[in-house]
């Protein structure tokens, strides 16, 4: 995730204290077929990370799984709970990465920038041989892995870029990160009522008219799967969980909008999207680290997850979620 601008090391325990600001990327050279910024794609140089819990770095896990980039790009997941050094590697044995061999991601920004005092995001991607951060743009890296990384796409990966398409899921998703994926964040880390109401009627417009659209077509943007869908689907499988609640974003959670409701289950039950879930970490990270808005650090016990798993009809819609393509195995 990418913390608000200028946050301190204790940056968690202010949000909600002051406005809320999206940091932009510190770090966005591209890994490319030609190779032009001077990281080019190849097979088992680079090393994904990310945080289950973040919905960021959640699309590059759906886009890596979908195009079956898991051998030729490795992952390194960081503990859902952060500590003033930010991301650390305390799920691995002994507390550091395997592969990089370091304890918190910090250290691979200050192998690329010496001196580094920004924030930590992720996901992240860095170069195994030097250790050095390559991106952390998380705008740019799924659609890197979809135009940049053909080459070391599994037989059958769907395109989930397709160019005819780009400029309808260009600006599908700009509306939709403005309003939901960042939206969601600007309520819940709203520092005054009037900042957090507009942010909520945000929220919900963008939700009522995305819903009116997939009304009758079972994907955001032509027939088949593509970013946007991804892009999506990250912020509303979290939002019963975290956002409706711990964001006070409440005026329906998503089981209560049937035409969302039965998208999102569509979404998580295709193979890509739902085995990258871990309400778990979600939970833990949002209720536990977010320590300004929910300062006793209780974890709620719901949401009941069984209904993700239940029919949703969507198909009656048609569409081709792989196009001339193949569900990863």
């Amino acid at each position: 995730m990418s913390p608000p601008t200028g946050s301190e090391p204790d940056g968690n325990a202010a949000y909600g204290h002051k406005p809320f600001k999206r940091s932009r990327s510190h770090f966005a050279d591209r890994i490319t077929a030609d190779g032009r910024d001077g990281w080019p794609v190849e097979a088992g140089r680079y090393r994904l990370v990310v945080s289950r819990a973040c919905p960021w770095a959640s699309r590059s896990l759906v886009s890596r799984r979908l195009l079956g980039l898991e051998d030729a790009l490795s992952l390194a997941v960081a503990d859902p709970i952060q500590d003033d050094r930010s991301w650390r590697f305390t799920l691995d044995e002994g507390g550091r990465d395997p592969v990089l061999g370091i304890a918190y991601l910090s250290e691979a920004y200050e192998a690329r920038e010496p001196g580094y005092l920004g924030g930590v995001s992720v996901p992240a991607i860095v170069d195994v041989p030097s250790g050095k951060l390559v991106t952390n743009d998380f705008q740019q890296i799924t659609l890197d892995f979809a135009t940049e990384w053909t080459a070391l796409h599994r037989p059958g990966a769907p395109d989930l870029y397709p160019e005819r398409l780009r400029d309808e899921i260009d600006e599908v998703m700009d509306g939709i990160y403005r309003d939901v994926n960042n939206g969601v964040y600007r309520a819940g880390f709203a520092s005054g009522q009037e900042e957090y109401e507009a942010a909520y009627h945000d929220v919900f417009r963008r939700l009522d008219l995305v819903s009116e659209r997939l009304k009758d077509q079972r994907y955001l943007v032509g027939d088949t799967l593509t970013e946007a869908d991804i892009r999506l689907f990250t912020t509303l499988v979290r939002f019963d969980a975290v956002y409706h609640g711990h964001f006070k974003c409440n005026r329906s959670k998503l089981t209560e909008i049937p035409v969302l409701w039965a998208y999102a289950r569509d979404l998580f039950q295709t193979p890509g999207f739902g085995d990258t879930v871990d309400f778990d970490h979600i939970k833990q990270h949002y209720y536990r680290v977010h320590t300004g808005i929910n300062p006793t650090g209780i974890v709620p016990l719901g949401p009941d997850l069984s209904g993700w798993r239940t029919p949703h009809h969507r198909e009656e819609l048609g569409g081709r979620p792989f196009g001339d393509g193949s569900p990863p195995e």
